[in-house]
């Protein structure tokens, strides 16, 4: 093979015949695809390659359509990494070839030539490949189907990857593309060919969000085209009919509050429609609607009729995979395609700990689970305005007994749960005949009757936890907690994970109620823990690490440690140190660790040296996985790491004789410089939790240390990674509190990262802002001299964001280092004296003693020294500021 001229190119016959022979084992089912893949990969490496694989796709009618589909789908793939090193005579071959096979008559060739010409016009845009936008005009406007279905193919898979690139403006065209495209397409809207009215409706519909002014300009032409194909006889149309209602309210509600009530017309119909992917996509429109910013009033009349709708759409459809599920299955033993991906948190110091993922995220999203999600976004619009729609529905469907309404029952159960948060106010008095109700549902013969039961309590915990004071209260509260226990021993799977779960949210609304009933439920967990399988497992984990959390050192007893820390100990041991079923193990662990604290040292060492062990091969395994025996994953440093700081957490200074013994630190160091933020995140929590207990064994690489932590600060490492940035800056103000005087080679490079931070907070997580307030305070404190001399450069807005933050330890700190710096250059300080005194009247109250009198010393000092000043300062602060300021004396 070798390079030649567009115009000359020919393909060598025996070239030409032995990768069509390759293609075809490659379609083969049970070929070798190893070998086929590496033969392929030695061909690749002629510069010609491709341009056989184009003839392959565009000429070679004796193949089959199969081999033909397959070279097109491997220049694809050879396109996007290859295509700027090919010879241009090699590039404009390809280009030639491709064009006149938008139109062929295999509709299978004319979508791969569509992906091939999206590829292709991505690498070289508008600019590099004039001729192509010529050849789709000529194609739209032939009247010939294959032609305008193969353009019309290819404009929408460039619109839904790059649709930006049509709205630009091209030297030597009058007009940008989509100027041109837009109004072909939208005449394709009366097309008699469902296909390609569907392609048309699909390549506008790209553009809802980025909305270039010829969509701006043409809209009421599409909103025309909308209704016209809103009665459309293809589902498909139908349903990018509502998709364009959905994204029009999300992102431009402007334009249909003129046409609301045809287009909410429109979607009652189609939330009813036979075809499931249309009433899904129109269901979709209830929570855009109230998630957008459209009048609420604007739906409250329909009501009414939206709720029926979404209520029996709730009810199981007979072909919902879920269905499956329907059996006493729990010896089976777990398939590795029913375990959900996991997603660790990494270790986040500060007050508001991202969200977790909601493990329904990974399941399929059907028209059942997105009705229910627009009965909860309704419920928490319109509240209790729902209600009297709703209830006699759910009345009624939980009236019918029979067997065969056993999915009706089901639904109703759902729905009292999807608006137990929005219609608690309406709901609050019958949440003693709701529960009494539930209850005995808990046992019912259907095991999805049993798992929505249990869901459904638990979405009301948090309520009936608020009524244990009065006796009735405590007697449903237990029942409640009896019932899940029971599910929890279900013989179906779905039924125990879905107590589990619910169980776990009952543990952190409950908390110290579970106290005197820890026994029975640590009896049940663990007799669960006998019988799950992998997938369970997991959940009965986070089930006990939330227990942990919940009883905190309550459980550090030795009946309750006895029932508990056998059965994991043993599972620990079982586990290889490739077993991805210790990632939520040691979540576990550490939930466990911290709740004992000192208790936990009995079982320390062990757990100890194996994540030491897990650290140490899995970094060994990133450069060598031979040497290390273990495939690399980073979850398994990342959870080791949170370990270690939950096992620093509880046993406080006990863990410095552990840490002694181990090479902990070079690890540490290591992995707080790892190029994967979630590793660094947990390294510098471990890091501040180590500065706390045993700051003795960071010092021999102290700078080192606090070297790494600063680069986390710079103003590109926190938009990177921000969570990263807020544990460094937490980890750095820890170290300062316990090293004093020996932070003063880093202190002016920390301050340097923290100013900008706290100047522009615009869109911060609130915690970074925090923590770099009390970690420049704690600067201040330990090295007054080094930091004063810049006062002036962020005193307001430190004051500003001191003022926000909680009566605690480490305000207090940071005000140490306030009165530090102020002591240290009251002269500077002077001029941000209301904002000193605003952040001194946000205390509720100073509980150390000595930092009161210092507050008082300083605020004292300045009246004496400004004299009629003072008053000037006074008169600037608001009443109820300067009232507040009489606690310190003056």
């Amino acid at each position: 093979m070798a390079a030649a001229a567009a115009d000359t190119w020919q393909p060598q016959e025996q070239g030409l015949r032995e990768i069509c022979a390759l293609l075809e084992q490659q379609i083969t089912p049970g070929s070798d695809q190893a070998r086929i893949w590496q033969q392929l990969q030695q061909l690749s490496q002629f510069p010609d390659f491709n341009n056989y694989l184009v003839f392959i796709l565009s000429r070679a009618q004796d193949a089959r359509i199969e081999v033909r589909q397959a070279a097109g789908l491997l220049l694809k793939n050879n396109l996007r990494p290859t295509f700027s090193s090919l010879s241009p005579p090699n590039q404009q071959y390809i280009k030639t070839q491709i064009l006149p096979c938008l139109g062929a008559s295999d509709r299978a060739i004319r979508s791969t030539v569509g992906t091939v010409v999206s590829v292709l016009f991505q690498l070289v845009r508008v600019a590099g490949w004039p001729e192509l936008l010529q050849a789709l005009l000529q194609c739209l406007e032939s009247n010939d189907l294959n032609h305008m279905e193969g353009a019309l193919d290819a404009i929408y898979k460039i619109c839904e990857d790059v649709p930006e690139d049509l709205d630009v403006d091209v030297p030597g065209l009058t007009e940008r593309p989509i100027n041109v495209f837009l109004p072909r397409l939208l005449q394709f809207f009366q097309s008699p060919h469902a296909n390609l009215r569907k392609l048309a409706l699909g390549c506008i519909n790209q553009y809802i969000v980025v909305m270039p002014s010829a969509l701006y300009m043409s809209m009421d032409q599409y909103l025309q085209g909308l209704f016209l194909l809103a009665q459309d006889p293809t589902p498909d149309v139908r349903k990018l009919v509502c998709s364009a209602w959905v994204q029009l309210v999300e992102v431009r509600p402007s334009f249909l509050e003129p046409h609301l009530r045809n287009i909410i017309e429109i979607i009652l119909r189609a939330n009813k429609d036979q075809d499931d992917e249309v009433a899904l996509e129109a269901c979709e429109f209830w929570s855009a609607y109230c998630d957008g910013n459209m009048p609420p009033d604007g739906l409250r009349e329909y009501l009414p009729r939206i709720i029926p709708i979404l209520l029996s759409n709730m009810v199981y459809a007979d072909d919902d995979e879920a269905l499956d599920d329907a059996q006493e299955d729990e010896s089976f033993p777990d398939r590795d395609q029913d375990l959900k991906p996991r997603f660790h948190s990494s270790r986040f110091h500060g007050s508001e700990a991202g969200e977790d993922d909601d493990d329904d995220a990974v399941n399929m999203w059907n028209l059942r689970k997105c009705s229910a999600a627009g009965l909860d976004v309704l419920s928490t619009v319109f509240h209790d305005a729902i209600l009297p729609s709703l209830m006699p529905l759910i009345q009624q469907n939980l009236s019918r007994m029979d067997d065969a309404s056993w999915k009706d029952r089901e639904a109703a159960v759902l729905a009292i749960g999807a608006v137990a948060e929005g219609c608690i106010n309406g709901l609050y008095h019958l949440l003693p005949e709701i529960v009494t109700f539930l209850i005995p549902l808990l046992d019912d013969k259907f095991p999805l009757i049993r798992s929505i039961t249990c869901w459904t309590l638990s979405r009301f915990s948090r309520f009936i936890i608020q009524s244990t004071e009065h006796p009735k209260g405590q007697e449903q509260f237990e029942k409640i907690l009896m019932g899940l226990l029971r599910r929890i021993l279900d013989t179906n799977k779905r039924v125990q994970e879905a107590a589990c779960s619910a169980f776990a949210t009952l543990e952190e609304d409950a908390a110290e109620e579970l106290v005197p009933r820890l026994e029975v439920i640590l009896q049940h967990l663990l007799h669960a823990y006998g019988k799950y399988q992998r997938k369970n497992l997991r959940i009965l984990y986070d089930a006990i690490g939330t227990l942990a959390d919940a009883v905190g050192a309550e459980l550090n007893q030795p009946k309750y440690l006895e029932i508990l820390m056998p059965p994991l100990i043993s599972k620990w041991q079982q586990l290889s140190n490739a077993d991805k079923d210790l990632f939520p193990l040691l979540e576990c662990f550490t939930s466990i660790a911290q709740a004992l604290g000192p208790g936990f040292s009995q079982f320390a060492e062990p757990v100890f040296q194996r994540c030491i062990g897990l650290i140490q091969s899995q970094q060994l395994a990133k450069v060598d996985q031979a040497a290390a025996g273990v495939l690399y994953d980073k979850e398994f440093i990342v959870c080791s790491l949170d370990l270690l700081s939950g096992l620093t957490e509880g046993l406080g200074g006990g863990i410095e004789s552990l840490v002694a013994k181990s090479n902990l630190t070079d690890l540490l160091l290591q992995s707080c410089m790892d190029e994967a933020a979630d590793i660094r995140q947990s390294a510098l929590a471990l890091l501040g939790d180590l500065a706390r207990v045993c700051p003795v064994h960071l010092r021999p690489r102290l700078l080192d240390f606090l070297n790494v932590a600063a680069k986390q600060l710079s103003p590109i490492a926190v938009k990177e990674a921000v969570s990263v940035a807020n544990n460094a800056c937490w980890a750095i103000g820890e170290i300062a509190i316990k090293v004093g005087q020996e932070m003063s080679p880093v202190v002016l490079t920390v301050i340097s990262c923290l100013i900008p931070i706290l100047k522009s907070p615009e869109g911060l997580h609130k915690s970074l802002l925090e923590n770099s307030a009390i970690t420049l305070g704690r600067l201040g404190w330990v090295c007054p001299d080094v930091v004063a001399p810049h006062l002036n450069h962020f005193m307001q807005p430190w004051c500003d964001v001191l003022c926000a933050i909680r009566d605690d330890f480490e305000k207090e700190d940071a005000f140490r280092g306030l009165c530090a710096l102020v002591r240290a250059n009251p002269q500077l300080a002077a001029a941000s004296l209301p904002y000193i005194c605003r952040a001194c009247a946000s205390w509720h109250e100073i509980r150390s003693q000595d930092l009161h009198a210092e507050v008082c010393q300083v605020l004292a000092a300045y009246k004496q020294m400004l004299g009629t000043g003072w008053e000037q300062c006074m008169a600037t602060l608001e009443p109820q500021i300067a009232q507040k300021l009489t606690i310190y004396g003056v």
